[in-house]
């Protein structure tokens, strides 16, 4: 880690809290403890868990707070070399070839590969690029679940060294090593090599009073009363036996979507109205339809939640 992203780091676990709040987001001591840590001892970070917990919105509020350049590289099935790290320029390198040829020179073959495979012939993908910046930035590989196995193992050198090997060039190692954060949905299990040079963190859903916090950070518009019972709701609602339990995401998304329909509070029409913010599976919908919407309005108002 170099000075130019400790200069502005923060210098204890309640500065981490302190300055993510300052950019709303909210975060408990034992996340933030990670979080420092991670900066502190330059360790990657990963982060487990549900969808729509703020795993993703952590790294790039953290890349705020550290005023630096936040660098993504979204995980998917098939991901290769040439699309997370790097690959070479060919239509340069094909007009190096038939200059040569003009030129009578292409008959070394050593002085070829020399020119061909020359540093400012790369194309720097996401993970060369993390390597590369003057100031280290926040290297956000996000959902790496959703990636195939071997993928895991082509990260190793990225995470334990800060470097990477190009077969034509050598190792490329950072100046500036970037602060990792990793995020998993965990659809399948990440190698236990990569989990050995991490720090880890599992993403829960907060408490009835954080999510509150947040949703008054990110709903201002919404009424202290119907906050207070969309929190209320949504944590009774993720009690249930469902395919896909709403995360923080669709917390504050149904709360904004209850604004815009100018909802004062719930009732059984507007919950009804608007499951499809909520969930996003017809069964989970189907479900809360046939009388778990009802059921759970019930509770809340004999314990006095709603009115």
């Amino acid at each position: 880690m170099t000075q130019a992203l400790r200069a502005d780091a923060p210098a204890s676990v309640d500065a981490v809290v302190e300055r993510l709040a300052e950019h709303d987001y909210v975060c408990d001591r034992r996340l933030a403890t990670a979080v420092f840590l991670a900066i502190r001892l330059g360790r990657p970070l990963f982060l487990e868990g549900e969808p729509g917990v703020g795993k993703t919105e952590l790294a790039k509020t953290l890349a705020t707070v550290l005023g630096t350049r936040l660098i993504r590289l979204q995980c998917y099935e098939g991901l290769d070399i040439a699309q997370t790290a790097y690959e070479w320029n060919v239509a340069r390198q094909l007009l190096e070839i038939r200059l040569a040829e003009a030129a009578q020179t292409a008959g070394d073959p050593d002085d070829m590969a020399r020119r061909l495979y020359r540093r400012e012939l790369l194309i720097e993908r996401p993970l060369l690029q993390a390597l590369t910046q003057p100031v280290s930035p926040v290297l956000l590989i996000d959902e790496l679940d959703r990636a195939d196995e071997p993928f895991d193992a082509f990260l190793l050198e990225v995470l334990a060294e800060s470097q990477l090997t190009i077969p034509e060039l050598g190792a490329i190692r950072a100046t500036a090593p970037p602060l990792v954060l990793i995020t998993s949905n965990r659809t399948r299990e990440v190698h236990d090599a990569l989990r050995r040079r991490c720090l880890y963190h599992w993403v829960g859903y907060p408490d009835a009073e954080t999510e509150l916090a947040i949703v008054r950070l990110k709903a201002p518009a919404a009424s202290a009363r119907l906050s207070s019972q969309v929190v209320a709701f949504i944590h009774r609602m993720r009690t249930l036996d469902l395919f896909k339990a709403p995360g923080v995401a669709e917390t504050i998304d149904w709360t904004n979507a209850l604004v815009a329909l100018d909802a004062m509070r719930l009732d059984p029409a507007s919950v009804q109205d608007t499951l499809g913010v909520l969930l996003k599976h017809q069964d989970d919908i189907a479900r809360m339809q046939s009388g778990d919407t009802a059921k759970i309005l019930d509770e809340l108002r004999a314990r006095a939640l709603i009115d």
